[in-house]
């Protein structure tokens, strides 16, 4: 059967109609899967908003100890506007948030460079490792009655406090992230003529980043925790000293109140952390 033009020009015209589907397809599936994903932690909100209201609404609790929903919203916007305890509650969040601030970050600004010496030095790890690991387990509420001596109840003994509770942590990560650098990378380097700096810059210091701002993550709710300790014993500001007060007086919804607002807070610098994380470490998990 001879040559036809019909028939060569009939096959590619379903060519751009299967790539038009196709590229549809592939349009249409990932805003389909970030509108689903978007949508799970708003859920997750909403089931645990009405199981809470249904116990209380069923008195499973008594309302003395677990309030409604709606109560924790009115006492919520009390405080909000008129107060508590002589204090604002943007007073109260400012205290907290600037104490978890200055010693969060004072312990970044010691334990990376330090937990870099111990990776690099056997003998600096052998000098510092021992009181670590001294210091690791030893729970907070032990340093509060120290801290209050020898710093007083004012602002340095939270610093110092959060500073104790959260270096560990980053020493020992960063020390981690820099002892686990890939040989073949550091052997490339050097290959290429790079120095000790250079070597450091380029190669350790990028990958040491990951363990470094997960340790942070780890960190940001360590200190956290020693902070709502440390302002339960020895503060008149801060969410911490509100929640005790609003305990002693047996208002839980003010108790409430501090409680989700310390996860709202922590929740935020813990996103914080991972944002900056995904643009100053973009290779995480690719290579």
């Amino acid at each position: 059967m001879g040559y036809s033009p019909l028939q060569r020009s009939a096959e590619p015209s379903q060519e751009p109609a299967r790539h038009l589907r196709a590229m549809i397809a592939d349009a249409q599936a990932p805003v389909t899967s970030k509108a689903y994903h978007g949508y799970v932690p708003w859920m997750v909100v909403g089931v645990i908003v009405i199981l809470w209201w249904a116990v209380s609404a069923l008195h499973v609790f008594p309302s003395l100890a677990l309030p409604s929903p709606g109560r924790v919203a009115r006492d919520g916007y009390v405080i909000a506007t008129t107060g508590y305890n002589g204090y604002s509650l943007l007073a109260n969040i400012g205290a907290s948030v600037t104490r978890i601030a200055v010693g969060f970050l004072a312990a970044i600004i010691v334990g990376v460079p330090i937990g870099f010496l111990m990776a690099s030095s056997k003998i600096i790890f052998n000098a510092i490792d021992p009181l670590l690991q001294f210091l690791r387990p030893i729970p907070p509420l032990a340093y509060i009655p120290v801290m209050v001596i020898w710093f007083g109840v004012g602002q340095l003994s939270k610093f110092v406090l959060i500073f104790v509770c959260t270096i560990p942590i980053i020493i020992i990560n960063a020390m981690s992230g820099a002892k686990n650098v890939q040989e073949t990378r550091i052997r490339v380097a050097q290959v290429f003529g790079a120095d000790s700096r250079q070597l450091f810059r380029y190669v350790i210091l990028p990958s040491a980043l990951p363990e470094i701002f997960t340790g942070m993550r780890v960190a940001i709710g360590v200190a956290w925790t020693c902070l709502v300790a440390a302002e339960m014993i020895a503060a008149q500001t801060g969410l911490g000293a509100m929640i005790l007060t609003a305990g002693n007086e047996l208002r839980m919804g003010v108790v409430f109140v501090g409680i989700i607002l310390i996860g709202l807070i922590g929740y935020l610098m813990e996103l914080s952390i991972r944002t900056v994380e995904t643009r100053m470490v973009p290779w995480k998990g690719k290579a």
